[in-house]
C-alpha cells in the first residue's frame, strides 16, 4: 500500500476537532478485551504500535491520532496482517480522552507512550501541545496502580514542559534519578527515534509510574 501524503501539522484548536468521539464498545474492538491496555497518545501511521502488538499479544494496543488519513491507513494495515489486539482511532485526544477511557474496564490502562508530539515551538501556540494538564488529570484518574508513562522528543524543551506537568501531578512518581532516560525502556522504537538516533542528535525521554 502506498503510504498517504498528509499535513505534518494540525491545529488541534480548530472547530472540526471539538466534537468529542463516542466511548468505544470495547468488546467489540478486542478480542479480548480484558486484556491490559497501552495507549500510544499521536501515533502518527501507528508503526511503532503494530510491532508492539506482534511482540505482545497478551496486550492490547490502541493508538490515537488526529490526521484521519493515517488512520485509515493503520487499521487497514492492521486488518490485512490479522492483528486483533491493535486499533486506531481518530480524534482530537485533548477533547476525547475522558469519553474513552470513561467506558474502560477498571484497571485496563496500564501503559501511556506519548512520542515525539508536534513541538509548537512559538509561545502562543503553547495551548495545541497535546500535553496539558487536563490531559496529565485525566490520566491519573484512569491509569491503573502501578502503570506507567512513557515520554520522549528530539525536541528538550518539549520534553521539560512534558516532565514537568506529569511531574506536577501528585499522582505520578518518576523512575529513576537522572534528569533523562539513556535507553528506551520499550522493545520498539519510533521511527523518528531511530532517525534522530542515527544523526547522532540526543532524545529526551524519561518514565513515570501511576501510584
Amino acid at each position: 500500500m502506498a503510504a498517504v501524503r498528509v499535513r505534518q501539522h494540525v491545529n488541534p484548536l480548530a472547530q472540526k476537532y471539538q466534537t468529542p468521539v463516542s466511548s468505544l464498545d470495547w468488546e467489540e474492538v478486542y478480542v479480548q478485551p480484558n486484556q491490559p491496555l497501552h495507549l500510544d497518545i499521536g501515533c502518527a501511521r501507528g508503526r511503532f504500535l503494530l510491532n508492539m502488538a506482534k511482540l505482545e499479544p497478551n496486550w492490547n494496543f490502541l493508538g490515537l491520532e488526529i490526521r484521519e488519513p493515517l488512520v485509515v491507513e493503520a487499521n487497514q494495515v492492521r486488518s490485512d496482517l490479522g492483528l486483533t489486539n491493535l486499533h486506531y482511532l481518530f480524534c482530537n485526544v485533548n477533547r476525547s480522552l475522558r469519553s474513552l477511557l470513561s467506558s474502560l474496564p477498571i484497571g485496563t490502562l496500564q501503559r501511556v507512550t506519548i512520542q515525539f508530539p508536534d513541538p509548537w515551538f512559538k509561545t502562543r501556540h503553547a495551548k495545541r501541545r497535546i500535553v496539558q494538564p487536563e490531559l496529565v488529570a485525566d490520566l491519573a484518574h484512569y491509569l491503573a496502580r502501578g502503570g506507567i508513562v512513557f515520554l520522549q522528543s528530539d525536541i528538550e524543551f518539549v520534553a521539560m514542559e512534558m516532565r514537568d506537568r506529569f511531574a506536577e501531578n501528585p499522582a505520578f512518581q518518576k523512575v529513576g534519578t537522572e534528569e533523562w532516560l539513556k535507553e528506551n525502556p520499550l522493545p520498539v522504537s519510533t521511527e523518528r527515534e531511530i532517525g534522530t538516533q542515527n544523526k547522532g542528535e540526543a532524545v529526551y525521554r524519561v518514565l513515570f509510574i501511576k501510584g
